[in-house]
């Protein structure tokens, strides 16, 4: 019997309208902006040619916004999985940057212990839900292709750990900009490649291209 290829795109959804510059995390009501918007058009128009027919999403408003031009455009449902929300992050509703919350000796309890993450919910954790996860939606496109919109993080961990790399990481390094797809391709339930994309990176500016965490 000849080997099947299966693809799981993981998608990162579009910018979101912020203008305060909160960290969002897992908290409601953040929605794409007009360009998010459009990076979810851009996201649609890239993939409805594929041979695609699974979709599974974040229950965060930004991710169910970007999965929704392409839903309409293939007529498929839409799974909401909460196993591939947002990292959980202890510093969520606050007014800050990465290395602003380094500066800020208020935050460095958070910082104590990178490994862990002792800022949030740790790597491990994440790893775990997107890998059954992404296990679920591998079985249900056996033999096509299927796309779950998800967040950085999820997106970062679930490819290091594919690709048999350390957790630990900086998250200013991080290859996975807003809009862009992780593609990971599976024969006979093994991941054997992983590919990166942006297809709305001409839309992407020096602005929305820096790291935002919880993003």
């Amino acid at each position: 019997m000849p080997s099947e290829k299966t693809i799981v795109h993981l998608v990162r959804h579009g910018e979101v309208a912020n203008p305060t510059g909160v960290l969002y995390g897992r908290l409601p009501d953040y929605h794409l902006s007009e360009l998010g918007r459009q990076m979810a058009d851009r996201i649609a128009t890239e993939l409805m040619e594929h041979d695609i027919v699974h979709l599974r999403c974040s229950p965060l408003e930004r991710a169910e916004e970007t999965m929704a031009p392409l839903a309409a455009a293939l007529a498929l449902p839409v799974i909401i999985d909460p196993r591939v929300i947002e990292a959980e992050n202890y510093l969520q509703g606050l007014k800050l940057s990465f290395d602003g919350a380094l500066r800020n000796p208020k935050n460095w309890r958070y910082f104590r212990n990178p490994l862990r993450p002792s800022w949030g919910e740790q790597y491990k954790a994440i790893v775990g839900r997107m890998r059954h996860a992404m296990r679920d939606a591998y079985e249900a496109a056996k033999g096509h292709e299927a796309v779950i919109v998800t967040h950085q993080l999820p997106i970062w961990m679930a490819r290091r750990d594919a690709e048999g790399r350390r957790l630990i990481h900086d998250p200013r390094r991080r290859m996975c900009a807003l809009a862009s797809i992780t593609s990971f391709s599976y024969i006979d339930s093994h991941i054997t490649s992983v590919s990166y994309r942006e297809p709305a990176a001409d839309l992407l500016s020096a602005r929305v291209r820096k790291f935002v965490a919880g993003a």
